[in-house]
């Protein structure tokens, strides 16, 4: 049986993301001990002994749904966000004044071409702008990364998912200061926890908003989790998928 919460597993939030799971755990003893880390997401999400894992809702949408349960979404209390929902934030460097039309001219970083919040929901966001796709791209590998990409010079701008950046400034505040956080995208539902599709999904639910209620205010706040909303499967599903990347202005890093 496998258990995997790697969306928002930071370094230095090991141990309250650790006690989540033990009081997750408290509530479904014939779950595994501790959290799987060495293996590839992409395994776990399809693994068929999953009981329980987060993965992204662009991932859920274009290839896991039908093939998982959706468990619950979590509700991170963002401000502008219904419970249940997140959103994109787009950084470019402090003192940069170029607006979002005059960004997307250069350089921007994306985590993943599978990522709701690095490379679908800033598209529809320029989209929305009657604008095409950033012709060049740095696919980064991480939302870190693409932080570091913009800090570093090497890209322009970014969108990063509303609670990485929440969790990044918290830890690493004088960084966080390097960067201008411009503009957000519209929220969409957040990183759904899913299940192996021949589990039934709504005991897993109960155990894992218990165990979110049994942890201390501040293991709350520091993972920025304060429950979870059960939305219907439709609420990813209806987004549309994002056209691939088309080019990179460089190899990934």
């Amino acid at each position: 049986m496998i258990a995997a919460l790697p969306m928002y597993d930071m370094p230095w939030l090991r141990g309250e993301t650790d006690r989540l799971w033990q009081a997750v755990h408290a509530q479904l003893p014939e779950a595994p001990d501790s959290l799987n880390r060495s293996r590839d997401p992409w395994e776990i999400w399809q693994a068929p002994d999953l009981l329980l894992a987060q993965t992204c809702g662009l991932p859920y949408r274009a290839h896991l749904h039908g093939k998982v349960q959706l468990v619950a979404s979590p509700d991170h209390r963002l401000p502008g966000c219904p419970p249940g929902y997140y959103r994109s934030t787009l950084i470019r460097r402090a003192g940069d004044t170029r607006d979002l039309p005059e960004l997307a001219q250069g350089v921007m970083a994306f985590n993943d071409p599978l990522s709701q919040s690095g490379w679908a929901a800033p598209v529809a966001r320029l989209a929305a702008l009657g604008l095409a796709p950033p012709a060049r791209t740095i696919c980064t590998g991480a939302h870190l990364a693409s932080v570091a990409a913009i800090l570093e010079g090497r890209a322009d701008f970014a969108a990063i998912d509303a609670v990485t950046l929440h969790l990044f400034a918290a830890h690493h505040p004088a960084a966080m200061a390097r960067l201008d956080a411009f503009a957000q995208t519209a929220p969409t539902p957040a990183l759904p926890f899913i299940t192996a599709r021949t589990r039934d999904p709504a005991p897993i639910a109960t155990a894992l908003a218990a165990g979110i209620a049994a942890l201390s205010p501040a293991d709350r706040a520091a993972l920025c989790l304060h429950g979870v909303v059960v939305l219907p499967p439709s609420a990813y599903t209806a987004l549309p998928l994002p056209p691939a990347p088309k080019e990179r202005a460089q190899p990934p890093i």
